[in-house]
């Protein structure tokens, strides 16, 4: 209980640090496709999150966004030794996905590691493939690791420790990226599976 409740701390300083403002009523249209299916407003709008990125697989091959997001995908950063969170918002994702999936939409989990230094691409690849069949795991140098996350808005920073068995405090959003439109819409890790799939199946009715 404790550890959530820092974690949950953290997503509020993150909150407040990146700017996203989380409101329950639906955004103005403005020309904005998506509007319909949005109950959220983003400080700035939704073009200032998300955006090119390189990164590599678990190949370790380096990609970039436009190889990696060939199609609408799920997109979560975390880290494979997280106790508690990441496993359980994963998960989530990877159920979700499958949940469209039966709806006739194709959608790709996506996990970016926020860990380089002990995640490397063979580490993220088994993780990811442990999730789900379907999941794309990411990580690379810290450089690239921070110019992803701060592209996406997101924090983390690991903990003080003397050997390999540190934390790391991150965000604990997940990210609806189309490959033409780019970041669409978040999603708290408080919603179920079946709820996050109900609000993506909005946006992916939207773009076809």
């Amino acid at each position: 209980m404790v550890r959530l409740a820092a974690i949950s701390a953290s997503v509020a300083l993150v909150a407040l640090v990146g700017g996203i403002w989380y409101a329950s009523q639906p955004a103005d249209s403005g020309g904005d496709k998506y509007a319909s299916c949005r109950t959220t407003k983003i400080a700035g709008g939704s073009d200032t999150i998300g955006g090119p990125f390189t990164l590599v697989n678990a190949q370790g091959e380096t990609v970039t966004d436009q190889d990696v997001i060939t199609k609408p995908s799920l997109i979560y950063f975390g880290y494979t030794f997280c106790p508690d969170v990441c496993p359980l918002d994963t998960v989530r994702n990877a159920e979700a996905v499958d949940l469209l999936a039966e709806q006739g939409f194709d959608v790709t989990p996506v996990f970016i590691s926020v860990d380089p230094k002990r995640d490397t691409p063979e580490v993220v690849g088994d993780f990811a493939a442990n999730l789900h069949e379907n999941m794309i795991g990411l990580t690379g140098s810290e450089e690239q690791v921070r110019a992803a996350s701060q592209t996406y808005r997101t924090y983390f920073k690991a903990q003080p420790g003397d050997d390999d068995y540190y934390l790391v405090d991150h965000s604990t959003f997940s990210y609806l990226v189309m490959p033409e439109d780019g970041f669409v819409e978040f999603f708290r890790r408080d919603l179920t599976p079946g709820q996050v799939a109900e609000r993506a199946a909005c946006f992916l009715d939207v773009a076809g």
